[in-house]
């Protein structure tokens, strides 16, 4: 039986997401509220959690302030135990006046922290993403094979390959190419139509990590891992992909689409996602106790169903609907639903209330809004409307509204 490693998790949390504005006008990306109760942060740190990694830094940099009351309120670790702990970090500066210069330099900027833990491993992922990975059966490969490191891949169609890193293996799955961004991808041995994509998410040896590192801040480079790191050492190193197709996750229903991920990096990937929520067989079941997806403890009662027709959506706890008809949309915690409202493939998010007689039809309406009653919402009708922005796919956004605490 081999040795179970010790495993630090570096979490890459400092998106900026501008393809999500107005969602992130005033935070961060992973800190986007998604699926009526969570944050887009909370996925990657149950994957931790629920992978029995207890020991993980958050790396944050752009608007992080409600990313770090959201994590204060959700992610208390047990301070009484040792190496339990979720640790938001800002950027130090420590050595130089610049903010992070790309992945592999906010990791180096805190090698400090990695020293202080002395793990065998170093497992650094993102925090931008909706997907659940055991990330057990990740290092499991990673040790079989003895790698110095390992690339959780997944294929995607070569007609969109090229926004990605994209790995080519021999049988055994060790790298013998990569290209990041290339113009022409290169098709996966046996899937003509598809490309072998690198998700950002990394297994590292501790002790390859820190040299590769220090050499890289003495270079002129991107200091990023899929630009710099990975192509400088796949020749040298032993650099695997694993393949995510292959991990399973308890209690996932068969109906589930299997390795769900998806990026959810603009307003259409957004929306989308929250309606694979929906239907009697969701793409994503996020009902699973055997891998629940955590976040901060909710206050509020049950929701409360006045009257009304609701077809195929959630609510959250506390929501209250008067009346009206609500179809295929995401109801979040605390929001108000007036009597005559209609709903139709929407997002609400937390403490909304829909004016009375409202139509909205695919609509995000992010926290602490008001709909006015009668009013009518939809990509025909809210081009003009200020602080409303219509997406090229036709979705409608209401910016969020004002409150004392910008969470």
């Amino acid at each position: 039986m081999i040795k179970a490693p010790r495993v630090l998790g570096i979490i890459l949390a400092g998106g900026k997401g501008e393809r999500l504005h107005p969602l992130t006008l005033e935070r961060s990306k992973p800190s986007v509220p998604f699926g009526g109760r969570f944050r887009i942060v909370d996925f990657v740190l149950s994957n931790f959690i629920n992978s029995g990694i207890y020991g993980c830094h958050l790396l944050v940099q752009y608007k992080s302030q409600s990313l770090i009351d959201h994590l204060n309120a959700a992610w208390r670790l047990a301070p009484l135990i040792r190496d339990h702990f979720i640790s938001v970090v800002p950027p130090q500066m420590r050595w130089g006046e610049s903010w992070y210069r790309g992945t592999a330099d906010a990791v180096y900027q805190n090698l400090n922290l990695i020293a202080d833990y002395n793990p065998d491993l170093v497992a650094i992922f993102g925090a931008d993403h909706i997907y659940r990975i055991d990330i057990r059966q990740m290092i499991e490969f990673h040790l079989e094979r003895k790698a110095d490191v390992t690339v959780c891949a997944r294929p995607v169609p070569v007609d969109k390959a090229s926004g990605f890193g994209i790995i080519q293996i021999d049988k055994y799955g060790r790298f013998i190419g990569f290209e990041e961004k290339p113009r022409q991808p290169k098709p996966m041995p046996g899937e003509p139509g598809m490309a072998f994509s690198s998700m950002g998410n990394y297994l590292f040896d501790a002790k390859l990590l820190q040299e590769v590192l220090e050499a890289d801040a003495h270079q002129d480079t991107a200091h990023d891992f899929g630009r710099t790191i990975l192509p400088a050492l796949y020749g040298t190193k032993r650099i695997y992909a694993y393949d995510f197709r292959k991990n399973e996750i308890a209690g996932m229903k068969e109906y589930e689409e299997h390795a769900y991920w998806r990026d959810v990096g603009d307003l259409g990937s957004y929306w989308e996602a929250h309606m694979d929520l929906l239907g009697e067989r969701p793409k994503l079941d996020l009902n699973n106790s055997d891998w629940p997806i955590q976040s901060r403890p909710m206050t509020s009662g049950p929701a409360r169903i006045v009257k009304g027709e609701i077809v195929d959506s959630t609510l959250g706890g506390g929501a209250i609907v008067h009346g009206g008809k609500i179809h295929r949309s995401v109801i979040s915690r605390d929001v108000t639903i007036g009597d005559g409202a209609e709903l139709e493939e929407c997002v609400i998010c937390d403490h909304t209330t829909i004016g009375a007689g409202a139509k909205l039809k695919r609509v995000i309406v992010d926290r602490w809004n008001e709909i006015a009653p009668g009013e009518v919402i939809d990509a025909k009708t809210a081009w003009d409307r200020k602080g409303y922005v219509v997406d090229p796919s036709g979705i409608v956004v209401v910016a969020r509204g004002k409150t004392r605490a910008l969470q």
